[in-house]
């Protein structure tokens, strides 16, 4: 279910899967869990203190009053702790007013109904029967204390007494209600006997039925259905007591619900069905009974999810996945504009990932444009998603079954450069990932290759000795006359800056090197790629650059033609045998002293 947002107890930024699966229902279950913390009655925040013990100067609530009338007070709590009804009668034969509230509300009644001490509420209520239903400041009637306690002679003597089995407390949950959340079944059949409104909703819509389900209380499901609760009720989130058992893993409460004919294909408000929760919560025996009693497979939530969507995000669904596989619809899948895929892919689900693509998923299925939107860099493969993990394993299975390198709009190529996992490279390279890829949204004269490796002397050497065109580099349009300010080509270059709706402009090599952080290292950068052309002139920015520092002297003289027949001639063999062949130099049958030359290898002579 989609509605909550989750508790940002961190500062991660949400991912795209986590926005659109994050549901009402989770809501709903930390709100439900957190008042579980709370539900007890006031006087239980501390344990009862056996018969005679000093609890030193404690309110009728067990907190701590300060007031001279607390050594009173704690007299008649003691008493009635004991049990002593003979002292307390004397108490009033003396004048005292038992029926007179603390500060917190709180009556001798209700200590004595929180105790258990039956004989004390029979004098109490036979002195004072007015005070029978009378409230705390919390809004809990006596007969509210008993049910939290488990009192239930007290509760049976109340009842028989006249209390009013329906008054409840502020979150307007009643006595039969709190029975439920404790699964005392004695209590609910008492309570249920004497016309308590087993369809009463507390202040979330939450009914005893909804309770008694979510805790998998068969009697007590039971005795609600024979008195009347309505299977299909439901709370404010539109979650129905079945949708509570698929949701909490209650299997023999479904079973329960579905023989009492209820909704098997039940929706809340944001259209997750009982299906689509129990797949996100990973149960897999509700998920097998409820596809055997025909739950659909293929209705979506709001954000047009389907189950097999959200049973990817988790590695312990490998059964689940295995079981939904057959009965999902995949013109469902494509029409919702993400793959499961996607999914097991961003999660690092590498099992799931598996038996997604043995069961035949496109793995160059694209994200829709309304989903790829919701990313900076509008990723739209399962490939993009493994490789931007660092996930070789998972880069490998979509490749050798069939992933195209070359969709998204970032070549993968670059985000496994950026990471500097030369695995990934060679993987993507090896199944015709393009070395010389380009972006479209920043566009350069040169490959986008060298621009993310050019930080890394040792990752832009790898990429030349496979290929990269490094000739494009000193092509410049500028040439040797002047080049615009370095504050302009920064302005250019820096792609943080909003997009304007002119064509950009194509950022040449020499305006990348001269940006504040790539300059110091221009004149080794230039080096490198020195190696992989032939006779070139540099533009009078890169002159400028070499010029600078007395140590980069040498390179710029290894600029100056003519350059050495050998270097061209290694330049002359790698054009002819293409890129294809030069990654497989070493498994070609050439003699090994060739193999080196070609490869630059200078740690023996040729």
């Amino acid at each position: 279910m989609q509605q909550q947002q989750p508790p940002s107890s961190h500062s991660v930024r949400l991912s795209l899967l986590d926005m659109i699966c994050f549901s009402y229902s989770e809501y709903f279950s930390l709100f439900h869990a957190c008042r579980h913390k709370s539900r007890t009655c006031q006087p239980s925040a501390a344990p009862p203190p056996t018969p005679g013990s000093n609890r030193g100067n404690k309110c009728y609530d067990g907190s701590n009053c300060s007031a001279p009338q607390a050594a009173e007070d704690n007299t008649i709590e003691l008493t009635i702790i004991n049990g002593d009804v003979q002292a307390l009668n004397d108490m009033m034969k003396a004048g005292k007013k038992l029926c007179e509230s603390n500060k917190d509300g709180w009556l001798p009644l209700h200590e004595a109904a929180y105790y258990g001490s039956l004989e004390c509420v029979k004098l109490l209520l036979k002195a004072y029967p007015a005070t029978i239903d009378q409230r705390t400041l919390q809004e809990e009637t006596p007969l509210c204390i008993t049910v939290v306690k488990g009192r239930l002679e007290c509760l049976q003597f109340l009842l028989q007494s006249g209390a009013e089995p329906d008054i409840a407390n502020k979150s307007r949950e009643t006595p039969l209600y709190k029975a439920c959340e404790r699964k005392n079944a004695e209590a609910v059949k008492s309570l249920v006997e004497y016309g308590a409104d087993v369809n009463h909703r507390c202040n979330r819509g939450w009914t005893a039925l909804h309770e008694a389900v979510a805790r998998n209380a068969l009697d007590i499901i039971d005795i609600l259905v024979k008195a009347g609760a309505k299977i299909e009720t439901k709370n404010c989130y539109g979650i129905t007591p079945l949708f509570v058992a698929a949701q909490s893993g209650q299997l023999e409460a479904l079973r329960y619900i579905v023989k009492c004919e209820a909704d098997i294909n039940t929706q809340a408000n944001d259209s997750a069905s009982a299906l689509f929760e129990a797949c996100k919560n990973g149960h897999d025996d509700i998920v097998e009974f409820l596809l055997a009693q025909g739950a659909d497979a293929n209705k979506p939530n709001k954000d047009g999810l389907l189950p097999i969507h959200i049973a990817s995000r988790k590695r312990e669904n490998d059964e689940i996945i295995s079981m939904l596989i057959p009965v999902t619809s995949r013109v469902r899948v494509k029409r919702s504009g993400i793959s499961p895929l996607h999914i097991a892919a961003e999660r690092n689900n590498n099992d799931i990932l598996e038996e997604l693509i043995n069961a035949g998923y496109d793995v160059n299925f694209t994200l829709s444009f309304d989903r790829a939107r919701l990313y900076e860099d509008r990723r739209s493969t399962a490939l993009y998603f493994a490789v931007m993990n660092n996930n070789i394993n998972a880069t490998q299975m979509l490749l050798e079954a069939g992933a195209n390198p070359n969709i998204d709009i970032i070549n993968p190529l670059l985000i496994s450069i950026r990471h500097g996992c030369c695995k990934t490279m060679k993987l993507l390279l090896d199944h015709g990932a393009n070395i010389n890829a380009y972006i479209s949204t920043h566009p350069t004269s040169f490959p986008a290759t060298v621009m993310f490796s050019m930080k890394y002397l040792s990752l832009l050497k790898f990429i030349m000795d496979l290929g990269c065109d490094a000739e494009s580099c000193f092509k410049c349009v500028y040439g040797s006359g002047p080049h615009p300010s370095m504050e302009e080509a920064t302005r250019q270059i820096d792609t943080t800056q909003p997009a304007e709706h002119k064509e950009p402009k194509i950022v040449q090599f020499c305006e990348m090197v001269s940006t504040p952080e790539l300059s110091r290292w221009a004149g080794p950068i230039i080096d490198v790629l020195l190696d992989y052309v032939g006779n070139v002139k540099l533009c009078s920015r890169l002159q400028e650059h070499l010029d600078s520092y007395e140590d980069w002297a040498c390179i710029k003289a290894k600029s100056d033609p003519p350059r050495p027949l050998t270097h061209l001639c290694r330049l002359k063999v790698r054009n002819v045998m293409g890129n294809n062949r030069i990654k497989l130099l070493d498994t070609l049958p050439l003699p090994c002293r060739l193999i080196r030359f070609l490869t630059y290898d200078t740690s023996n002579e040729y």
